[in-house]
């Protein structure tokens, strides 16, 4: 069931699983991406390991606020945004807050990643730990290929329908070349998302954003904090680089790198994955 909690201003769509007795857990999605991209089946894995789990639409996507008055910024203008990541994660923060919970654990994927980051930077005491997949400790760390980029910046989708063919071309692209394309869940998932928000503005207000945003990697370097950072040997959209970097900058954070793994959260890596945050999260709650 789909709540609502006001938060920083707007308001956030957001979803829970398992026990609200359970480890809580914060799942922070990525550009352009609404809460449904955290399968239900990855979630409910994370809630039987003994996680209360909460996924959320960020600002400008899913059924969360969207900045429509907004300016849609230029890319490769002069770096001014409707909002930063720092806005994204005291969003999160809010969300905390409506949910009773003084501090959580936060898992972030792709953009979720940055925001993750900057919200352990800003509200430190708030993460209980931090895991980081997919994701990058600036814009500049790990340049996507030209391929990958063209496909994340294809054109606005008139319709339904070509808006599911667009999503299936770019998931060919960045997706995991190791591991069979799940075609019916890419098509069943990118209608979805059409019938909860189709803003292409919203993500391009999202992506100036992230640009805009700037390098964390010297505030990474004074997180005391539990860390995991995952991520793909053959993700063409934000390279493994970008997890090198991010583990480098934060003090004892643990790296794992999957060969074979895009920029998506490939089925058959789910256990692994889930017991990696679950073994994070136990350690860190002691």
């Amino acid at each position: 069931m789909i709540l609502r909690a006001p938060a920083n201003g707007i308001e956030l769509a957001y979803e829970t699983f398992g026990s609200p007795g359970g480890r809580p857990l914060l799942l922070i999605m990525g550009l352009g991406a609404q809460l449904i991209h955290w399968d239900e089946g990855f979630c409910e894995l994370l809630a039987d390991r003994g996680h209360h789990v909460v996924r959320f639409d960020n600002r400008d996507a899913g059924e969360s606020t969207h900045l429509h008055d907004a300016a849609v910024p230029a890319l490769g203008g002069d770096g001014r945004a409707p909002y930063l990541l720092d806005d994204m994660a005291d969003d999160a923060a809010g969300l905390l807050d409506v949910l009773g919970w003084e501090s959580a654990h936060v898992v972030g994927a792709s953009m979720g990643g940055m925001i993750a980051q900057s919200l352990a930077i800003r509200h430190p005491r708030r993460v209980r730990s931090l895991t980081s997949i997919m994701s990058t400790p600036g814009p500049h760390a790990a340049p996507p290929s030209e391929a990958a980029m063209a496909a994340l910046m294809g054109p606005v989708s008139p319709d339904r329908e070509t808006a599911i063919r667009q999503s299936l071309v770019t998931w060919e692209v960045i997706g995991s070349p190791g591991y069979p394309l799940d075609r019916e869940r890419i098509a069943r998932v990118a209608g979805l998302s059409y019938d909860r928000s189709y803003d292409p503005a919203g993500t391009a207000r999202q992506l100036a954003g992230i640009i805009a945003s700037g390098d964390r990697t010297p505030l990474l370097k004074d997180l005391q904090v539990p860390a995991l950072v995952l991520h793909g040997e053959d993700d063409r959209l934000v390279p493994v680089a970008g997890g090198v970097a991010t583990a480098g900058a934060i003090h004892g954070a643990r790296l794992i790198t999957f060969p074979g793994m895009g920029h998506d959260l490939p089925r058959p890596l789910w256990p692994e994955f889930v017991a990696a945050i679950d073994e994070l999260t136990a350690v860190a709650d002691g």
